[in-house]
């Protein structure tokens, strides 16, 4: 009668573990670096901030545009502020008047 003889070896109780472990540092790595990780959510928030920031600072501009707009509208024109837009324009004045020339961003 034949008899088979094994050796006993510790490496096939160490495959499933290896297999697992594999499969949890591949998951945790993208549940952190992934297109919907952690990481990515701070900076979207961070991204969403900067965006609202930018928007706020579009509407304060829109709002003072469209204040100096309406008082061009017709009906309501003010000769002050037609000449003061002609003048800008052409870069006229007169000689006994004094020029002084703002920053476009000073004067907001």
């Amino acid at each position: 009668m034949w008899t088979r003889h094994h050796k006993n070896r510790n490496t096939g109780r160490l495959i499933l573990p290896t297999v697992c472990a594999a499969f949890l540092a591949y998951f945790g790595y993208h549940t952190y670096n992934g297109e919907y990780g952690i990481n990515s959510k701070y900076q979207l928030e961070a991204r969403r901030a900067e965006l609202a920031t930018k928007l706020e600072q579009l509407r304060d501009e829109r709002t003072h545009l469209e204040r100096r707009a309406s008082l061009l509208r017709d009906g309501s024109l003010e000769k002050d502020m037609v000449d003061e837009q002609a003048r800008r324009a052409l870069s006229v004045s007169r000689p006994d008047e004094v020029t002084i020339m703002l920053d476009r961003r000073s004067s907001n």
